[in-house]
């Protein structure tokens, strides 16, 4: 559904009105990060419609035969109310396929960089809008990232660490930090953007987190801070099962490895695994670790992606700090 009223016309003016005011809405973003997202599908009455800012650039996903049905409208809209250097379609997902559409990285207008220098909350990192996760760069952290860089303290741990976003919020306040990925060309880019901030208190470590997290835990390691933001485990619901078997074993080595006083910070960005099940599984594995563990906070989705009541299909990312207490 894309209008209650049944004569509505999808032409340019009603795009622009449904556009212009999901804009308005992430007005107070604008000063804490230079990238964020402008439209987030149904919640904001954009079905299969992503829209995010880069700096100058807009990158999009038209992810319905009738959403591509009005994608020159929608495309001038844009132009009309963000003059963008370039836009760029990150059409390469699987979901198009199902309604028989095309898939694929397409230039649709102007012009796009290779990378993109984003600004968030006084810390830089470079997006990579052709080929970089989801539309160049994993924006629903921004405020968890904010959250972790203010508690961050000691030696700090970044598991599943991607391009480094994390690790670069926790180098700021930690005194080392060593980031985890499986992915050298994720680390390279990490590396990148380390030097990027003049940091030098962070080691790159290329390996799969699960036999890492195993390997500390034998060492008998310890961390004062340590972040976990895996990939989505559950990609349907035949997989919740499996997935939450995986988040209780990191999320319990994890615990395991926190020092006295230390904080973990946990997330998951499987819809699948709802916020029920996620604290379920935390408490699961609270009882296993052998540690006293408080819940000091629970988070969701920043404003851009927003969580509709209504729609939980427009809520995904869940996250957790806990605390260390013995």
């Amino acid at each position: 559904m894309v209008d209650r009223d049944e004569s509505a016309r999808l032409d340019h003016d009603w795009w622009r009105g449904r556009l212009a005011a999901s804009a308005g809405r992430r007005r107070s973003i604008r000063d804490q990060a230079s990238a964020f997202r402008i439209v987030h599908g149904e919640a904001d009455g954009c079905p299969s419609f992503v829209c995010d800012r880069y700096d100058q650039w807009l990158v999009v996903q038209l992810m319905s035969a009738g959403l591509e049905a009005f994608r020159s409208v929608i495309l001038d809209v844009l132009e009309e109310l963000f003059q963008p250097a370039g836009i760029l379609a990150r059409n390469d997902v699987a979901l198009r396929s199902k309604e028989r559409l095309s898939v694929g990285v397409e230039l649709l207008r102007g012009a796009v960089p290779e990378w993109i220098e984003i600004q968030e909350h006084g810390v830089r990192y470079l997006a990579a809008p052709w080929t970089g996760q989801k539309t160049g760069a994993f924006l629903d952290q921004r405020d968890n990232r904010r959250l972790v860089g203010e508690i961050a303290r000691g030696r700090a741990l970044d598991c599943f660490s991607y391009h480094g976003s994390f690790a670069l919020h926790l180098a700021r306040r930690a005194d080392a930090v060593t980031a985890v990925d499986v992915s050298a060309d994720a680390l390279r880019r990490a590396e990148s953007n380390a030097v990027l901030n003049g940091l030098t208190n962070i080691a790159l470590v290329e390996a799969d987190t699960f036999d890492y997290l195993r390997d500390l835990e034998r060492r008998r390691e310890t961390f004062d801070t340590i972040v976990l933001d895996p990939p989505a485990f559950a990609k349907n619901r035949a997989s919740i099962d499996a997935a939450l078997r995986g988040y209780k074993d990191i999320n319990l080595r994890a615990m395991r490895l926190l020092s006295p006083g230390g904080m973990l910070f946990t997330a998951s960005c499987s819809f699948h695994v709802g916020k029920a099940l996620f604290l379920e599984m935390l408490a699961a594995a609270a009882a296993d670790s052998g540690r006293r563990l408080a819940l000091r906070a629970i988070t969701g989705q920043p404003i851009d992606h927003p969580e509709v009541l209504t729609i939980p299909e427009t809520g995904y990312l869940k996250g957790a700090l806990v605390e260390r207490l013995d």
